[in-house]
């Protein structure tokens, strides 16, 4: 029975990547429609007023939620929907590894992977109630299938059975919560990419990029990607307490100055700086911006080389 929900969770990871990999095209694409709808109106002599009316139009597209704005053209609600379906099937391997593996599917590098993407998406998937951010969709799904490209090349292992310092509650508690602030965290990094973007137009630079024209302003960007990161704060400092007390449980002190706990503590310093210096500093801009990018890129180091280099209590990446 093992061997068989074994099986359905690879082919439902491989379905979901090659859904991905669609969706990340069709994504694309309407990317490349977009700045072919900005220069259209330049390329058929039609003034620079209708030019900006255009963009304009485009941005309130862009702008509110899909449940009240414009639906959007076919590349985009295709890339949408399939985005959907191939979450579903992602999810779906998660749940059947975690049911072949008989407890919940984040004990190794290869099922945190697998959870953790699922995570991601899944945030990207909620947020679109709130905002409309499907312009974001090339680099979310575009982030996913690389991790789950690397993951299943790289970090697959069989299903074994806990170690006795994963085996409590905590795990769930713990990993689950660092999961879904990181997804937090990757959508407030990829709005801070764009916001350097649209801050490099503004300064004259990145001309070619003419879909930035159909794309929130550096400014709203910036704000969208400050509300995304503090929520994803408050989930890391809950992850960052959660470690502690599993730390004494399983091993009798809170901190140890343990690799993996080091490295948790620095991306919350990161991004508790980030916060500090936007509301009390002013640091606004782009400035903001690479802080943004350099604390999603001490998660992913941390995740990364910090699992595969570095020896500690920590080193659970089944490799």
């Amino acid at each position: 029975m093992t061997e068989t929900f074994v099986l359905y969770s690879n082919i439902a990871v491989y379905s979901a990547m090659a859904i991905y990999t669609i969706a990340f095209i069709m994504f694309t694409l309407d990317l490349a429609r977009r700045s072919a709808a900005v220069a259209a109106p330049a390329e058929v002599g039609s003034t620079t007023r209708a030019g900006q009316l255009g963009s304009t139009a485009l941005l309130e597209k862009v702008d509110a939620p899909p449940a009240v704005a414009a639906k959007g053209p076919r590349y985009l609600r295709a890339a949408f929907a399939l985005t959907v379906f191939g979450w579903a099937l992602h999810v779906g391997a998660a749940i059947f590894r975690g049911v072949a593996a008989g407890r919940v599917p984040w004990a190794n590098m290869f099922e945190f992977t697998l959870t953790a993407t699922a995570l991601i998406v899944g945030v990207f998937l909620l947020v679109q109630v709130w905002q409309d951010l499907r312009f974001l969709g090339s680099f979310v799904v575009g982030f996913a299938l690389i991790a789950l490209g690397v993951a299943t090349t790289n970090f697959y292992v069989d299903v074994i059975p806990l170690p006795p310092a994963l085996q409590s509650a905590w795990l769930v508690i713990h990993v689950f919560v660092a999961s879904l602030g990181t997804g937090f965290f990757a959508l407030g990094a990829a709005l801070s990419i764009v916001q350097l973007l649209q801050a490099r137009r503004a300064a004259g630079k990145a001309v070619g990029l003419r879909f930035l024209d159909t794309l929130p302003g550096a400014d709203k960007l910036e704000n969208l990607a400050y509300r995304l990161i503090v929520v994803g704060f408050v989930l890391w400092t809950f992850t960052l307490i959660a470690g502690a007390v599993w730390a004494e449980r399983a091993w009798g002190r809170y901190w140890g100055w343990d690799t993996k706990e080091v490295w948790t503590f620095i991306i919350w310093t990161i991004f508790a700086g980030y916060i500090h210096a936007r509301a009390t500093r002013g640091w606004r801009g782009s400035r903001s911006a690479w802080l943004a990018i350099i604390g999603f890129g001490a998660v992913v180091f941390n995740f990364t080389v910090v699992n595969l280099f570095f020896k500690g209590l920590h080193a659970y990446s089944g490799l």
